[in-house]
């Protein structure tokens, strides 16, 4: 992986500043509304309407507080959290956080191939014929890429999400509503499940791990932080606006027959007009999945070299990281394999959103003691500061960990 070193020199200023670091923050919100976050937002407003949209807006600083310590470790060490975790608890430590990773990964890239294959069959595409193609062209771009080639076409995949922002707002929300649908639902286990769904949708383990490791390849330092906590801010705000408007755009236009991707997009034809709607939804539902299986795959094969005690980076040809490019392909191809087969995408969406969230206590402790250990000076959480970030942890890892078991169990 190539990085700088951690300096302490002046932060840059000015808008080749910025661009310098726009990215890692970007691209791995944008792949935060991939799948599992469209289809549990687009089931949450068929069931339950407008109840958890202050919630959707509530996550906001949660998800920017949680990517900005990762990005913070990354500036201030160079190094991956797989990395950091070897040299605080040990090789073996290493190896079952970088597994427990590779299977949140496969999940995520399972759930993203489920939804593309259900949006080419809509369009009477083979789901064998989608997922193969998506397989091949990701494999070329990494094997043939650069991290900032890499970086621009994941940007390119994730802008297509922007459609969800029209069409909540052709919805034309009515936010009047958000008591009465709240009170309705209040004692309901399902809404339980749906807040743990939204909230493992959102804030991803592999993101988080993501994050660092990209912000290291890209050779991001200290100098970088204001611009790259600002890409950060954007990309979660962002996010969780195209979550609210996927939300909005279902929760206004009626209930779907059942649960697939094929009467989500028919919902949305109601919302946008025939054919139109449809052709956005699917559009959208693309890009996020595009952009979330880039950094999915980029999440796991940097921390398996990194487990292996091997630096990788997409700057490195093939040749010289096989353990790198391999990972990626063969995450790739597996992930490909078992959606052929075929699986259900909407109740597998939400079902790998709740296993994320009952994964959330365990990776946001582990991002807060390296950052403890690990970082010095300004970057190092300390006083108030690290008081209110450990207190907001422990909230949402405490919601999570309730709304996920009552959820799952009623």
């Amino acid at each position: 992986m190539t990085t700088a070193a951690p300096g302490t020199g002046r932060r840059e200023t000015g808008i080749r500043a910025y661009f310098a670091a726009l990215g890692p923050g970007l691209v791995v919100m944008l792949a935060d509304t991939d799948v599992g976050s469209i289809l549990t937002a687009a089931q949450t407003g068929v069931e339950t309407g407008y109840a958890l949209i202050l919630f959707q807006l509530a996550v906001i600083p949660v998800l920017y507080v949680a990517q900005e310590l990762a990005l913070r470790l990354a500036l201030g060490t160079g190094r991956g959290a797989i990395e950091l975790i070897r040299e605080c608890f040990g090789g073996r430590a290493g190896i079952v956080v970088a597994g427990v990773l590779t299977a949140s990964c496969f999940g995520a890239l399972v759930t993203q191939f489920s939804g593309m294959a259900a949006a080419g069959e809509f369009y009477g595409i083979p789901s064998a014929l989608t997922v193969g193609t998506v397989v091949l062209g990701l494999s070329a771009m990494a094997l043939t890429g650069s991290y900032r080639s890499v970086e621009r076409i994941a940007l390119m995949f994730g802008a297509a999400e922007c459609v969800f922002l029209y069409a909540g707002w052709k919805a034309h929300p009515d936010f009047s509503r958000i008591a009465a649908d709240t009170s309705g639902l209040a004692h309901s286990p399902r809404l339980l499940y749906l807040v743990a769904a939204n909230l493992g949708a959102t804030i991803m383990p592999w993101a988080l791990f993501y994050q660092q490791s990209a912000a290291c390849d890209k050779g991001l330092t200290r100098r970088h932080l204001g611009h790259a906590r600002f890409d950060t801010l954007v990309g979660a705000t962002l996010c969780q606006l195209v979550t609210c408007g996927v939300q909005v755009a279902a929760a206004s236009h009626g209930a779907v027959s059942d649960d697939t991707v094929g009467e989500f997009a028919r919902l949305f034809d109601r919302a946008l007009g025939e054919g139109v709607g449809s052709a956005l939804f699917c559009a959208g539902l693309m890009g996020g999945a595009l952009v979330a299986s880039v950094v999915a795959c980029l999440a796991c094969a940097w921390a398996v070299g990194e487990a292996a005690g091997r630096r990788h980076s997409l700057e490195q040809h093939p040749r010289e990281a096989p353990w790198f490019y391999g990972s990626f392909v063969v995450l790739l191809a597996c992930a490909g394999a078992f959606v052929a087969a075929g699986v259900d995408a909407v109740r597998l969406s939400m079902a790998v959103a709740v296993v994320n969230a009952l994964l959330l206590p365990a990776a946001l402790l582990c991002l807060f003691v390296l950052a403890r250990r690990k970082l010095d000076g300004d970057l190092r959480p300390s006083g108030l500061r690290a008081a209110a970030s450990a207190a907001l942890f422990l909230l949402v890892s405490a919601l999570a960990l309730y709304a996920g078991l009552v959820g799952v169990l009623a």
